[in-house]
């Protein structure tokens, strides 16, 4: 049950992370891409910053949306 309601937390999180980061980056997406670029992004945010020793939380995973909605606009271009 608790794997349930953590796995249902992070998607809400992510969804909320991809969202805030499609405003900063002015890029609109669907609410499915914003629950994966946010969960893709808080999962490469926590990775980047763990490895300089920061654990950011909520505002890693707003950076790590970010950087991923760059790279996506990067790559389509």
């Amino acid at each position: 049950m608790d794997f349930i309601i953590s796995t249902i937390i992070s998607i809400a999180l992510g969804a909320l992370a991809g969202w805030l980061a499609g405003k900063i980056m002015k890029d609109e997406g669907s609410l499915l891409r914003n629950i994966i670029v946010g969960i893709v992004g808080g999962w490469l945010g926590g990775f980047l910053f763990g490895l300089i020793g920061l654990g950011l939380g909520f505002i890693g995973s707003v950076i790590g949306a970010c950087l991923l909605l760059w790279l996506i606009k990067k790559f389509k271009k």
